[in-house]
C-alpha cells in the first residue's frame, strides 16, 4: 500500500509542476492543446500547420483581440474589469456571461479541460497569472492563434481555418474575412465562416464598425 500512494504523490506532483515547467518550455517550442491531444490519441484528424505571429494578417490580429479581449495588452492575464462586470451582473438565477481573457483561455486550452467548473476556475486564474508572468505577450497571442478550433473536423490554430473558410493562407486575410473567422471562434462546430448566415454575418459587421474605435492600446504590446 506504501508504494501504491508514493506512486499517486509522484503522479499528483507531476500534475500540478506540469504547467508551471510546460509554461516555460512553451516559450520556444509549438504547443499543442489537450484537445489536439486528444484527437490525436482517439485517431481523428488534426490539421494545424504553426504560423509565427509576424505571418498573420493585421486583420486578424485586430479582430480577434477586438472579439475576444480588448484588454489583452493592459491587463496581467486576468481582466479585473470585466470580472467585476460579471459579478456585478449575476443574478443567481441565469447562466452568468464569461470573463476568459485570452491568457486564460490558453491555460484552459494547454493544461485543463472543457467545461465549466468551479475546480476549474479555481486553478485557471493562477495558471493565468503565471503564464502572464513568465511568458510575453507577444507569444501568447501567437499560441493562442495557432491552438484554437477554427472548424468543426479538427482543424486549429488560424492557418488551417483560413485555408479551410477561405482557401488563402492567414497572412492574406481581407478585413471582412478575418471578422467572420473572428466571431466564430467561441462556438467553430456551428458557426462557419466559409457558410456565414444571417447571423454570423451580423457579428461581423458589428465587429468590422467597433474596430475603427478601439484605441492603440488593442495591439500596443505586440
Amino acid at each position: 500500500m506504501g508504494i501504491v500512494w508514493g506512486w499517486l504523490w509522484k503522479a499528483a506532483l507531476i500534475v500540478v509542476l506540469a504547467p508551471f515547467a510546460l509554461g516555460l518550455l512553451y516559450n520556444v517550442i509549438p504547443a499543442p492543446s489537450t484537445l489536439m491531444l486528444a484527437r490525436w490519441a482517439s485517431n481523428q484528424p488534426v490539421v494545424r500547420n504553426w504560423v509565427p505571429l509576424t505571418a498573420i494578417s493585421p486583420n486578424l490580429v485586430r479582430s480577434v483581440l477586438a472579439s475576444e479581449d480588448a484588454r489583452f495588452c493592459t491587463h496581467s492575464g486576468i481582466d479585473l474589469v470585466e470580472l467585476q462586470g460579471v459579478i456585478d451582473e449575476s443574478d443567481g438565477l441565469s447562466a452568468p456571461r464569461g470573463a476568459s481573457t485570452i491568457t486564460m483561455q490558453i491555460v484552459k486550452n494547454l493544461f485543463l479541460w472543457n467545461g465549466r467548473s468551479v475546480i476549474r476556475k479555481g486553478l485557471e486564474l493562477p495558471l493565468a497569472l503565471y503564464l502572464n508572468a513568465v511568458m510575453p505577450k507577444h507569444r501568447q497571442l501567437e499560441i493562442y492563434l495557432n491552438i484554437a478550433e477554427w472548424g468543426p473536423t479538427g482543424e486549429f490554430g488560424v492557418e488551417a481555418g483560413a485555408r479551410r473558410a477561405f482557401g488563402r493562407g492567414a497572412g492574406d486575410l481581407s478585413p471582412r474575412q478575418a471578422a467572420l473567422l473572428a466571431v466564430m471562434l467561441p462556438n467553430p462546430h456551428k458557426r462557419d465562416a466559409a457558410k456565414p448566415g444571417r447571423g454570423l454575418n451580423r457579428l461581423a459587421s458589428n465587429l468590422q464598425a467597433r474596430l475603427p474605435r478601439e484605441g492603440a492600446e488593442l495591439t500596443s504590446c505586440l
